[in-house]
């Protein structure tokens, strides 16, 4: 497989270097000059003429959706202002609008977007069409702000503290903002010159312009900005600030009631014009979204996304590679106690507890970007007690532990990077050790139609023994145009392991991938677009050779005139499959049926007040009795502009599925089941206004499984009725939680939050039993109640020097 991929790469690399030669365009950029002022205006969304009039004026936008360059409407004309000085810089955009009663203007909490007009300004401090910071304001006044860069797009996680006010007029509206360079970056030169654009979303007729021209068929965005001149020998202020917080918790469970209060501190220094430093200390995360669980009968683990803030918040560089899977930092113990028969184990922690983290991050003028990342979690430990003497010890179940990341990602002609990673966990004693490291690139000819790129991975674990495991990826792809391509091919040996701070489940195989793509991205007569997608995918064991699934699949995508949007789609596996994971033993294989599955898809126009979504999606598999059924539903209501209600509904019926039952010396035992999933969400939020809302989240989750008949597994990969395997594996699981939560932005980057928490589950060992006695049985079973309340206070140095200045 080695020496495929290297061939590969020779084939590929003649033929990107020719399309580079041969395929090129200039990209227009238009220029602004801005002006110094030395009365910064009143940001309240309201011209003062003698103030903005001097300013330099941006105007002349084009559509980028739906008929991309299509000049603006004269009814519907935008105008951008703007000033600097040395401690920001400000902008003030009239958008204009004929029919002002129809501003769409849906309040939201911070970072979420409903049904908005929505004005933003993308800045690119280093002009190098590769990054860009974000921010946008909804005509309700509601902020959103991101990172974004040329090859992992829109970060909105990250938040910055800026000041921004909007006012709706007889003409339109306005916007009115003012971002300190604190949140910006930018080289340390007398002289400017960033890249920006502007870009305005007019909701009603799903209309969304720039300033600058950027083509909707090939690159990122952030190869279209212009360029903004005139700003110089700015004395940009220490970027210093401070987040403190202090919570409390009340806990209620098993009738037990326990109560704690937390403090500690989040620390953000700029380094340098290019790299910050974000340090937490003593962090809290309690008050985090609580986790989609499952019933996970697969053999991996099932991965949760990420729900802490200091490890969502501008982590774009660190996703380099998927090495870094931060839920391993404060995650499980990686041991389970060693006992005697006469002994319990106690109290086992479910959580290891994080001390402090730091990450610094940035990126040079020169494209360089470096990250790295430092967290450490404490000691922690289980209890043990003797059942016949009553003796209690304690035993270390995870050591203190040390984690790193460290990545370096330089960028290079507009929309390429080469990049190295490496992730390393240290844990002190004789507990497990590991390492991974990888090189990436990515390269596109000058016209970003056509990419070249790849990965080679290795993984390090020092256990009882050291494994050494390798990956590796190379493709070939053209994403610009009506008619694209991507070819591609990947391998994983069967050493490898990234799971003490990455994750990574299945191994041992090869990959190749074809795939081909039709886009009409102007409207027609009809639609707005249409998506056509063709692809399929060859699969082996890699040691030894085993042919294990050839799958082909055709999906498509149509939005009409009227913003609604349809498709669906077929895939199959003529061969079946050999299931290399699910016997959970090494060598051995599962033969699975070909199956066709077949689907289809509608969602109705999200101007409305009610949005529905509906998919129906059927699998059959070439064995009598054998099917999967899984219809979802999606309903929104927006009542008001304050007050929006979603409900989504998820059920599965998998009838007469083959899956793992247990093993013994001889035998791997599989089971003929019959699985039945409902799982229903309810969210809700009343805004009261731009910075305070109330909101609820509430998830039921529902698996039934009901076992017909065991067999024992054939080397084959065929099955023989087995009647001696006589475990009852039946099984009922529930997940109930419901999160009640009150937020008040009741300064630029501080945050009032008041939480309810309630949250409870089982694991039954019996299945088919009805609603009624469910739902009696979960609410049977202890429950959580957590009341809390965390106060989090941005202080910037700069003013907080101000600050004792005036008492002195």
């Amino acid at each position: 497989m080695k020496h495929s991929i290297l061939i590969a790469s020779l084939i590929f690399a003649p033929a990107l270097y020719f399309s580079q030669k041969s395929d090129s365009e200039t990209i227009e950029r238009k220029e602004i000059t801005t002006l110094k002022t030395q009365h910064p205006p009143k940001i309240d969304g309201v011209l003062e003429s003698d103030i903005w009039n001097p300013a330099a004026r941006a105007d002349n936008f084009v559509e980028f959706i739906p008929d991309n360059g299509k000049p603006e409407s004269p009814n519907q004309k935008t105008v951008v202002r703007i000033l600097y000085d040395d401690t920001a810089v400000y902008f003030f955009a009239e958008l204009f609008d004929n029919e002002p009663d129809k501003i769409a203007k849906q309040l939201t909490e911070r970072d979420d977007l409903g049904n908005d007009d929505f004005f933003g300004v993308f800045i690119n401090g280093y002009n190098d069409k590769q990054q860009s910071f974000e921010f946008i304001v909804s005509a309700a006044g509601v902020q959103l702000d991101a990172k974004a860069t040329s090859d992992t797009g829109e970060d909105t996680s990250w938040n910055g503290v800026w000041y921004s006010a909007v006012e709706i007029t007889d003409t339109g509206w306005n916007v009115e903002m003012k971002i300190p360079y604190s949140e910006l970056r930018f080289p340390k030169s007398a002289v400017q010159q960033w890249g920006v654009n502007f870009f305005r979303n007019i909701q009603r007729q799903q209309k969304k312009l720039s300033w600058n021209r950027m083509n909707n068929e090939k690159g990122s965005i952030q190869l279209y900005d212009g360029v903004l001149n005139g700003i110089e020998n700015i004395k940009t202020p220490l970027r210093l600030s401070f987040m403190p917080y202090i919570s409390t918790y009340v806990n209620y469970f098993d009738g037990k009631t326990t109560t704690n209060v937390n403090g500690g501190m989040d620390l953000k220094y700029g380094i340098n014009d290019a790299f910050t430093l974000d340090v937490t200390l003593i962090p809290d995360f309690g008050q985090a979204s609580f986790d989609n669980s499952v019933l996970n009968l697969s053999p991996f683990e099932q991965q949760f996304s990420e729900q802490r803030s200091f490890f969502t918040e501008g982590t774009e560089l660190f996703s380099k590679g998927d090495l870094f899977y931060s839920r391993r930092v404060g995650g499980d113990p990686s041991r389970y106690p060693i006992t005697t028969e006469e002994e319990i184990v106690t109290e086992y922690p479910s959580k290891v507890k994080l001390f402090n983290a730091f990450k610094i991050s940035g990126r040079t003028k020169k494209g360089l970007g470096i990250g790295f990342f430092n967290g450490i979690t404490e000691k922690m430990e289980a209890t043990i007690q003797n059942s016949a003497t009553g003796e209690i010890r304690k035993e270390v179940v995870e050591p203190w532990t040390n984690y790193n990341v460290m990545v370096f990602d330089q960028r290079f002609n507009g929309n390429s990077s080469v990049s190295f990673v490496n992730t390393n966990t240290t844990r002190m004693g004789d507990f497990r050790d590991a390492n991974a490291s990888a090189v990436l690139w990515n390269i596109n000819n000058k016209a970003n139609t056509y990419t070249y790129y790849g990965n080679f991975k290795m993984s390090y674990v020092n256990d009882t023994d050291t494994k050494i495991g390798t990956r590796g990826n190379i493709g070939l792809g053209k994403f610009s145009g009506k008619n694209r391509f991507e070819f591609n091919g990947t391998y994983v040996n069967k050493n490898w392991d990234i799971n003490d701070l990455g994750f990574s489940t299945s191994t041992n195989y090869a990959t190749y991938y074809g795939w081909y793509g039709y886009r009409i991205l102007t409207p027609t007569k009809k639609f707005n677009n249409i998506y056509l997608n063709f692809s399929t995918n060859y699969n082996h064991r890699l040691e030894p050779f085993l042919f294990t699934n050839l799958r082909f699949n055709h999906n498509n995508q149509f939005t009409t005139k009227n913003f609604q949007s349809f498709g669906g789609g077929v895939e199959f596996t003529p061969l079946g499959e050999k299931d290399i994971f699910e016997p959970r033993s090494l060598g051995r294989h599962l033969n699975i049926p070909g199956y066709f599955d077949s689907w289809i898809w509608f969602e109705s126009d999200s101007r409305k007040k009610i949005q529905y979504n509906v998919n129906f999606d059927y699998y059959a598999y070439n064995e009598k009795g054998r099917n999967r059924i899984i219809p979802s539903t999606f309903l929104r209501y927006r009542a008001s502009d304050q007050l929006n209600l979603i409900w989504k509904f998820n059920p599965v019926f998998s009838n007469n599925e083959v899956g793992y039952a247990g093993k013994n010396a001889e035998d791997i035992f599989m089971g003929k089941r019959q699985r039945n999933t409902y799982e229903n969400a309810v969210t809700g939020q009343y805004t009261f206004n731009n910075k305070m809302a109330l909101s609820v989240a509430f998830r039921h989750y529902f698996s039934d499984v009901t076992y017909k008949q065991f067999y024992a597994l054939n080397t084959d990969g065929s099955l023989n009725p087995n009647t001696t395997f006589t475990r009852d594996l039946n099984t009922t699981y529930n997940s109930w939680n419901v999160d009640l939560r009150y937020s008040w932005w009741f300064a630029p980057g501080s945050q009032l939050t008041l939480l309810y928490r309630n949250a409870a589950g089982n694991y039954l060992d019996v299945s088919r039993i009805g609603i009624k006695e469910n739902f009696s049985r979960l609410f049977d079973e202890p429950q959580v109640h957590n009341i809390s309340l965390k106060l989090t206070y941005y202080i910037d140095y700069n003013q907080a020097k101000n600050w004792f200045k005036k008492k002195g």
